[in-house]
């Protein structure tokens, strides 16, 4: 199966959310729909040139399942982000260079469900997605929600968070927490730490005991807090979900390889990279590259996104030499078993080394 490559795409609408976030939303073309086909929870990289420099940064889908000829992406304006601010000044009829959807946070549809998800700021964004696509896929599905936000203000997506409240009165709750506004519930004031959830918890607010699977969004500290809470309330490790991504996607590799790579960083290493069927040879020295880094000098263009070891996009196969990776928070034993690497992570420790990112 050939890596996944950029499309070029006309967006269609673009909404204020909130005075410092945006959605936008993709019309995608017919013969493109198949290659735009998703699960609720994934992403789409987007790509451009800002200010002379190439840049990608990964976004959730917050479209439902159901909208097959669009895809929407919630962008919140980040201190010192390039690409999150120059999405707010994108407008209907711009096009954009947009990566067909990724990501493994994701919700099966077809069934009966009870989901719990646990958003904090932008974190909303894939699970709105999930949430949509549940309660109108499966009938007998209930979703619970916990929202939480500094205040009213902060909220993305409100009128749409309402609406499924109006429409599924029985099925679907909305709990919101917010630390800088006093609400009239005094349990729902404050941060969503794991006290926080403990509390809800013992109030019978959420049953996370009961949940089908818990789906955790937004930044890393709520994300571990949260995961750590629900471990504690008795959850199965398998049925917790995160979401993860480095703010700093193309951001230079650590200076220092792994003991493993040590050999190789000395004079380097013949890296081939089979790709899309076309085999090329580069050099890569462990101590300065990983190998992502490295190609990209050498002007290849391999598939990534976050360039942090977390979405997987630039997943291959070692087919002969090994590496070692800095971090890893997305591959699985069995994938790392089987001999997949991530190659924004991945800094040889053999004289020759050999990637196929056309391999599954």
């Amino acid at each position: 199966m050939a890596a996944p490559r950029f499309h070029e795409l006309e967006i269609a609408a673009v909404r204020n959310e909130t005075p410092d976030a945006v959605a936008i939303t993709f019309a995608i073309p017919e013969e493109s729909r198949e290659a735009f086909a998703f699960l609720p929870g994934q992403y789409l990289t987007l790509r451009a040139d800002i200010g002379g420099e190439d840049m990608r940064r990964s976004y959730s889908i917050c479209s439902p399942l159901q909208d097959q000829g669009r895809r929407t992406v919630g962008v919140k304006r980040i201190a010192d982000g390039r690409f999150s601010g120059f999405a707010q000044t994108l407008k209907q009829g711009d096009r954009i260079q947009v990566m067909p959807p990724q990501g493994r946070f994701t919700a099966e549809i077809g069934g009966e469900h009870d989901y719990l998800l646990l958003a904090a700021g932008s974190g909303i964004t894939p699970c709105l997605s999930i949430a949509k696509s549940v309660l109108a896929g499966e009938p007998d599905s209930t979703v619970t929600l916990l929202y939480a936000n500094r205040n009213s203000a902060s909220v993305m997506f409100r009128d749409d968070l309402n609406d499924l409240k109006d429409r599924y009165t029985t099925r679907f709750t909305l709990l919101h927490v917010m630390d800088e506004e006093v609400q009239d519930v005094e349990i729902m004031n404050g941060r969503l730490d794991a006290a926080k959830l403990e509390t809800l918890a013992s109030h019978g607010l959420i049953d996370p005991a009961r949940a089908d699977a818990i789906y955790i969004c937004g930044p890393e500290p709520m994300i571990r807090a949260a995961s750590t809470a629900m471990a504690a309330l008795g959850v199965d490790e398998d049925r917790i979900k995160l979401e993860l991504f480095t703010p700093a996607p193309g951001a230079a590799p650590a200076a220092a390889p792994k003991a493993k790579a040590a050999t190789a960083a000395k004079h380097g290493a013949a890296v081939d990279i089979i790709l899309d069927g076309a085999r090329r040879t580069i050099e890569v020295d462990a101590a300065t590259d990983t190998v992502l880094s490295a190609a990209t000098k050498a002007g290849m263009d391999l598939p990534y996104s976050c360039a942090g070891g977390m979405c997987c996009t630039c997943r291959c196969r070692i087919v002969e030499g090994s590496a070692t990776m800095d971090e890893n928070f997305s591959l699985e034993p069995w994938e790392i078993e089987a001999g997949f690497t991530l190659s924004c992570q991945a800094r040889p420790d053999t004289d020759r080394l050999v990637l196929d990112f056309d391999a599954q």
